[in-house]
């Protein structure tokens, strides 16, 4: 856990930090080709600035992803997941169209993510 860091908005002060772990539909191991492992990664880098996220760590394992960052209160965990999986499932299809033979059904995520308990 980073030092305790506390971040500011209009009208409150908070500290909020997610670690958030999903996969890729079928358990596919698409993070094995570095160009989508990289470009996964800049997308969310991306996006992050969009919505004020800051991003403590971001890994990927050959068939998941890890990530830890801190979000306004604005964001639920449900709200970042989705955006992430939106957000990275345009990236990657508009620039790896190849990867569609792989996860097929217009999907790339599995359903639901996993939230570790946070001390």
């Amino acid at each position: 856990m980073p030092e305790k860091r506390y971040r500011t908005s209009a009208h409150s002060r908070y500290t909020i930090y997610y670690h958030l772990v999903f996969c890729p539909k079928y358990r596919r191991k698409i993070f094995q080709e570095i160009e989508i492992d990289k470009n996964v990664k800049e997308a969310i880098q991306e996006m992050a600035k969009y919505h004020d996220w800051v991003i403590e760590e971001l890994e990927t394992d050959i068939d998941h992803l890890h990530i830890f960052l801190s979000t306004p209160p604005r964001y639920s965990p449900a709200q970042i997941v989705k955006l992430i999986k939106t957000w990275t499932y345009n990236h990657i299809y508009d620039n790896h169209p190849e990867i569609k033979k792989y996860l097929w059904g217009a999907k790339m995520w599995c359903e639901g993510y996993y939230r570790p308990f946070a001390e």
